[in-house]
């Protein structure tokens, strides 16, 4: 394979192009070290090396320091290490790894995704971010199902919100409600609860439970 570019990725790595396409990310020591230089001949040896096992070791090691410092989902580790310039197959080992080790858990994640935030989000917007997230439409909804999640809690979640606004309830213009209803509408929120919670009478702290 004929190297025909090299490209700094930032200031201590650089992306190699073989045969004119990108091949992988490699430290600027780590071109000395393989022979890598523009028009020269990157020998199957070598390249077997850094790509089976070079960058196989680095990118687990790098899923693996991301999965440390918090919880992620597999499309979420997936697109670390792309931005990293790994190769697919290094990638599709890193997330082997992962979930051989059960470091990574989809479900886990959108389980304990929602229950963190079902009590301030619509089922709307959790169910949009947990998808963005690569979370299965069906493992969503079966998630939901098993929280018991209920229309009350939708309920709570616009009173908690219109706390957090000081929501003045009492004298509150027309024009404010309907700037508060655009607000929760825009977060997901079902219009029929808006409307009985935005045009109630008066902020009431036993009905409310907050």
């Amino acid at each position: 394979m004929l190297c025909t570019s090299l490209i700094d990725f930032d200031k201590k790595r650089v992306k190699v192009f073989l045969d004119e396409e990108f091949a992988f990310v490699l430290y600027k020591g780590e071109l000395n070290l393989y022979g890598i230089k523009i028009d020269q001949i990157l020998n199957e040896e070598n390249y077997h090396e850094i790509v089976h096992v070079v960058l196989v070791k680095r990118a687990k090691l790098r899923a693996a320091n991301l999965i440390a410092k918090r919880e992620y989902t597999q499309k979420q580790i997936e697109d670390k290490l792309s931005q990293g310039g790994y190769p697919r197959s290094c990638i599709e080992a890193a997330i082997k790894f992962l979930l051989e080790y059960h470091y990574l858990d989809d479900k886990r994640y959108a389980r304990n995704y929602l229950l963190s935030r079902v009590a301030s989000k619509s089922r709307k917007q959790l169910v949009m971010e947990l998808k963005n997230k690569g979370i299965e439409i069906d493992t969503i909804e079966t998630l939901f199902d098993e929280a018991n999640v209920e229309g009350d809690t939708e309920e709570k979640a616009v009173r908690l919100l219109l706390k957090k606004k000081k929501f003045d309830f009492k004298a509150a213009t027309y024009e404010e409600r309907e700037k508060m209803k655009a607000f929760l509408f825009r977060r997901g929120f079902p219009s029929e609860i808006i409307r009985n919670e935005v045009n109630s009478s008066e902020y009431d702290e036993e009905h409310y439970g907050l």
